[in-house]
């Protein structure tokens, strides 16, 4: 009976997650659709227009030199597979020397890829793949945990603001601490920062780095000021268009110190934005759950009410969560399938009440939270046998299901 009760909740958790799978899905396509529109009514025009241009301009060099079209456009070919290797008109900096190769494996790791740069040798191509695929899988570690202490830090710095104006208000004693054993602190003790102040805080924080960014590269590069800002989303976001690339010419005033605070940029603006795309995400991730909730019918309700209702060891955790503020917590809980199902007060197995809160980015949150609360972090014994239950994005997604995997053994 029970594997048969865990067989029957392991449909329901798969065809919630086929619905939200298939709505995401729906919705990305709608999207691209959409920006494919726009970018076509916006640059097509544009692009006829330089195209042109350049025959015309193509005309009259062959008319004035007495070249054949053909001549013409065989010696363009071979500028264009010299510019692959890095060969320009105008003068620019080595692409293979040692500077020009950290810059090359810095796109590399973190996804950028501008394309300036690329291996020409077989060599070269070969060991791309094998560096990039340690380089690339390290540095989204890196910038998941970069993401945990950047929320620390602002779930702390949140906390303390929250317990001033209580303070303020006359909640709480100006001598008092939370978690000191009051009613007042116990009943805020749960308290967790709201998920859209920190999307709030993360866009500002990069938006003061690209416009400090831009800053620099307006005079040192020669750009305008919002191609300067084109550039930074560009680079920060690791889509790497390659039209714009910073610190390529061969010489600059201040050459080693521009350099350095290129690197900085870089660094700090791709892992704020990289913070804000997995804080977005899961917005977004609420926005479906609101979506198919809507979407769901009340007779699939009293079905699955009516099959549930008939298994043993069943919990039914109740509406509480669902009137709460959403906060980092809850929103990250929604992450978790079981927990989507907590919000709509479908029963569930006690089995997958603990797989789904065993690891997940809500058991990260919630000790982000212990932390801000001055609390010493108390580790279950399951999250203390996996060294990455705090991650985050896909990383959490990978850690929910090698969670369900080792509680369904």
């Amino acid at each position: 009976m029970a594997c048969r009760g865990g067989c029957c909740c392991s449909a329901v958790r798969l065809n919630a997650d086929n619905a939200r799978f298939l709505l995401l899905a729906v919705l990305i396509v709608l999207y691209m659709l959409c920006g494919a529109a726009v970018f076509s009514a916006i640059e097509l025009p544009t692009e006829r227009e330089a195209k042109e241009r350049w025959e015309e301009r193509l005309e009259n060099f062959t008319r004035r030199h007495n070249l054949s079209r053909a001549e013409l456009r065989h010696f363009l070919r071979e500028y264009e597979e010299a510019s692959v290797a890095g060969i320009r008109v105008d003068d620019i900096r080595p692409r293979w020397d040692f500077t020009g190769a950290f810059y090359f494996v810095g796109t590399v790791v973190s996804t950028i890829g501008f394309g300036m740069t690329t291996p020409a040798t077989v060599g070269g191509k070969i060991f791309l793949i094998f560096y990039g695929l340690i380089g690339c899988a390290g540095t989204i570690l890196f910038f998941n945990l970069f993401l945990e202490r950047l929320i620390t830090v602002i779930a702390y710095i949140m906390k303390s603001c929250h317990e001033r104006q209580l303070r303020r208000k006359g909640v709480l004693p100006h001598n008092g601490r939370w978690g000191s054993g009051t009613s007042e602190v116990d009943s805020l003790a749960g308290w967790k920062p709201s998920v859209y102040y920190v999307m709030l805080i993360l866009c500002v924080a990069s938006l003061i780095i690209s416009c400090c960014a831009s800053a620099m590269y307006t005079p040192i590069e020669g750009w305008s000021y919002f191609d300067s800002l084109y550039f930074c989303f560009v680079a920060f976001s690791t889509i790497g268009f390659g039209d714009l690339v910073s610190s390529q010419n061969i010489k600059y005033e201040s050459q080693g110190l521009y350099r350095f605070g290129n690197f900085v940029f870089i660094l700090m603006g791709v892992c704020c934005i990289y913070s804000l795309f997995n804080v977005i995400s899961i917005v977004i991730k609420q926005s479906i759950n609101w979506i198919l909730k809507k979407l769901d019918c009340r007779c699939c309700h009293k079905c699955q009410r009516k099959l549930f209702r008939s298994r043993r060891n069943v919990v039914m955790p109740g509406n509480v969560r669902s009137r709460r503020n959403i906060s980092i917590e809850t929103d990250a809980v929604n992450e978790s399938d079981t927990d989507g199902r907590r919000l709509s007060g479908e029963m569930i197995s006690m089995k997958d009440f603990l797989a789904s809160n065993k690891v997940s980015l809500a058991i990260m949150q919630k000790q982000l939270s212990e932390t801000a609360n001055g609390y010493q972090r108390q580790m279950s014994s399951n999250s203390k046998q996996n060294g990455f239950s705090g991650g985050v994005g896909a990383l959490a997604i990978m850690n929910n299901r090698l969670a369900e995997t080792s509680m369904d053994r």
